[in-house]
């Protein structure tokens, strides 16, 4: 099978191989991955700069659909079942090994290319805003990079959940992309005294979530318009830089910090009833993954680097064609 292999830290270290199927054992099953999505983390990974080092060469890739071609005796998911997967490495291939109490079984009204999007990105959002935050109807929430693949699900989760929703984003299309998929209003995070404008469209209430992604002075800015109670919930770090929080403004407002982390060995519990919810929304339309699919497979360096760039909207993924005929080898 043809597959990316990290051969050295950085993305101009990655190779395209031919390499040996990998072999399911028990509790796994081997998939045909049909989408495998970009993440940050994958840029990191490559470049030694993630909390997960694997030894090289290791195929990069931690979120995939596809659909199952080979499981051993008394598997659960049998070959030709649809599914969704997080997994460590091995995404940007086109088989992949993936444990079977990781998998999401999808239903036929969720189509492979959308839930590619699922496992990592909306399961970040939805543990965000409805476990992290507990949100309820009516909350106001401010997401920023509204337009990336963990802002844009935050934005159409929190609106599926009946919040309303400013999106903050550096551009007029990443802006628009997000009233269009259910924000209420939106800020430009990179103009001075934004925050001013949020709390102008709060009423100067300011609001009771905020979905950081970014960090760094966006992280400090926004709790200037944090309302009494509200929370900062800390996802990512995608400006490079990590905040230093200042106490004494969580203290004045009884806000709270909170960081958003899962792992998929320690937290099965919750994922599985994230992933519910997600097939729930997804089944119903109320949710839409934007995937963006404008690289081919054999690109995979080229479409790391426009990720890293922050120039991409909604979610980046490769997709894989697997003729009918063809068989693993």
């Amino acid at each position: 099978m043809l597959a990316w292999q990290s051969t050295a830290p950085g993305l101009r270290a990655l190779q395209l191989n031919d390499v040996p199927v990998p072999q399911p054992r028990e509790g796994e099953v081997l998939v045909a991955v049909h989408y495998a999505t970009l993440n940050v983390a994958d840029c990191l990974m490559v470049e030694d700069k993630y909390q997960v080092r694997p030894a090289r060469p290791f195929i990069p890739g931690h979120e995939i659909s596809g659909i199952v071609v080979g499981a051993p005796p008394g598997a659960r998911l049998l070959p030709g079942r649809r599914i969704a997967s997080e997994l460590k490495t091995g995404g940007f291939a086109e088989y992949a090994v993936v444990k079977e109490r990781t998998a999401i079984a999808l239903p036929d009204r969720v189509a492979l290319r959308e839930a590619a999007a699922l496992p990592v990105g909306y399961a970040t959002a939805m543990i965000a805003l409805a476990e992290c935050a507990a949100v309820r109807p009516g909350a106001k929430v401010l997401v920023h990079a509204a337009a990336g693949g963990v802002g844009l699900a935050a934005v159409q989760i929190a609106k599926a959940m009946g919040c309303s929703v400013i999106a903050a984003a550096g551009t007029v299309e990443k802006r628009d992309l997000a009233v269009r998929h259910g924000a209420d209003a939106s800020v430009d995070y990179r103009q001075a005294g934004w925050p001013a404008v949020v709390n102008a469209l709060t009423g100067d209430e300011g609001v009771d979530v905020v979905v950081d992604t970014v960090g760094g002075e966006v992280t400090t800015d926004s709790l200037r318009c944090l309302a009494r109670g509200g929370k900062l919930l800390i996802v990512g770090f995608a400006s490079g830089n990590i905040a230093a929080i200042p106490a004494n403004r969580l203290l004045l407002k009884r806000a709270s910090a909170i960081g958003v982390y899962w792992d998929i060995e320690r937290d099965h519990d919750l994922l599985a009833r994230t992933w519910e919810r997600l097939l729930e929304l997804a089944a119903a339309g109320s949710i839409a993954p934007v995937v963006d699919e404008r690289f081919a497979f054999s690109q995979l360096p080229a479409a790391l680097e426009h990720l890293s760039s922050g120039r991409s909207l909604g979610r980046l993924a490769l997709r894989i064609d697997h003729p009918v005929a063809r068989e693993p080898r």
